[in-house]
């Protein structure tokens, strides 16, 4: 099993191309949860992901007969960039299979760090099928996401820098997908200080490890869907699984409502872009997905920052809605002078303000005699939101709430 020794030689191997990231104490979210809150911010490493560490470490312990026939990978993104940079940097070539539907801002990334993408499958599952076929295909050496031993041994140097920048670290948060991350994490805070706590977090809709915790052993999951496209991993690794089963101390899941809603925070109150992946940590403490003290040191991994611009949209909307800073209603009005007018009072009245309306006389689905009215608003918050609505009923308006 993965030791702290080897997460101390990987420090070494991949001083000179991973960054040592900033550990930030967070006024706003501190205050928010009673915890003290320092925010591990990954999303300023190079390739914008701790992936680079992991992919570094692996590379650098290749004999010269694998860095002379090559590297190759699966990835949804960031191993990918992670693998491109460090292959390139140490004359390595290098070809990576990402899923069809990967965002194109991570192809084009894994491309411009030096690497030969190929497309191919609907998850990281089948993409990694095609890798091994080019594994066998092209003698190249195979570099896992996750289960590979020198991989979470770099992935652990962000243990060392935690305890490193802040020895009185309580409880580490930490996303979880096929494992790597935590596995080496856990390995570096448990191995310097076994009072720690390591928490893992998972998407919903991909806790592969959640899943395999609860019965005993490694668990398969038929598909995946979250936006947290980093962690979307079917089933975690056995090597990772053995780590996380010895040094994890729990593993949560989040939506991802929770996951948007965090984001959206970080966006707004933290003035750090994060994905996905890299929010789930900070929404499971929002959240109260596991319990913390009032003061206790905790210490959320924000893994990573690479997102999509489109996918970013609509999370950023889901997180307004569901913090009720957004709202989508539809109502009916008589089809007469004056009717809107009454309409748009009530929400002048409530402070609601109006991004959008779309008047509709043709729906079938009401009279003759009526008028369909669909309106965007930017509201304060729930109790806002519940106020304007309780307002339009009161007022005589029957209201569907669409967002």
């Amino acid at each position: 099993m993965l030791e702290l020794d080897d997460v101390l030689a990987a420090r070494e191997r991949v001083a000179e191309t991973a960054r040592h990231t900033p550990l930030d104490y967070s006024h706003t979210f501190s205050r928010m949860t009673g915890a003290e809150v320092h925010l591990k911010l990954e999303t300023f490493q190079r390739t914008g992901s701790f992936k680079i560490r992991g992919a570094t470490n692996r590379i650098e312990t290749l004999s010269d007969e694998e860095q002379e026939a090559g590297v190759v990978t699966a990835s949804a993104g960031n191993h990918a960039q992670g693998v491109a940079l460090a292959a390139t940097r140490s004359g390595v070539d290098s070809k990576i299979v990402m899923p069809k539907h990967a965002p194109i801002s991570k192809v084009r990334a894994t491309q411009s760090y030096g690497a030969e993408t190929v497309l191919h499958g609907e998850d990281y599952d089948e993409a990694a099928e095609r890798a091994h076929q080019i594994e066998e295909e092209e003698g190249r050496t195979y570099v896992h996401a996750f289960n590979d031993e020198a991989v979470m041994a770099g992935q652990g140097t962000i243990g060392l820098e935690i305890l490193d920048d802040l020895p009185q670290a309580e409880t580490v948060v930490v996303p979880v997908g096929g494992g790597g991350l935590i596995s080496g994490i856990a390995t570096a805070i448990k191995g310097r200080n076994p009072d720690a706590r390591i928490v893992g977090v998972q998407a919903e809709g991909a806790s592969s490890v959640a899943d395999s915790l609860r019965k005993g052993s490694v668990q398969t999951l038929e598909s995946v869907d979250t936006i947290a496209d980093g962690i979307a991993t079917r089933s975690v690794g056995q090597r990772t699984f053995e780590v996380i089963d010895s040094r994890v101390d729990e593993v949560v899941t989040v939506s991802d409502s929770e996951t948007a809603v965090a984001l959206a925070y970080l966006l707004e109150r933290g003035k750090t872009l994060v994905e996905g992946a890299g929010a789930v940590s900070l929404a499971a403490i929002l959240d109260g997905k596991f319990e913390y003290a009032d003061d206790e040191v905790v210490v959320p991994v924000l893994s990573g920052g690479n997102i999509d611009m489109n996918v970013l949209t609509t999370v950023i909307m889901r997180g307004l809605v569901e913090t009720g800073r957004y709202l989508k209603i539809r109502t009916v009005l008589k089809d007469r002078p004056g009717s809107l007018r009454e309409l748009l009072d009530v929400i002048a009245e409530a402070q609601a303000n109006i991004y959008a309306i779309q008047h509709d006389r043709t729906s079938r689905d009401i009279g003759m005699n009526a008028t369909e009215v669909e309106l965007d608003l930017e509201t304060r918050g729930t109790e806002h939101v519940d106020e304007l609505l309780e307002s339009l009923r009161e007022s005589g308006f029957d209201v569907e709430v669409l967002v």
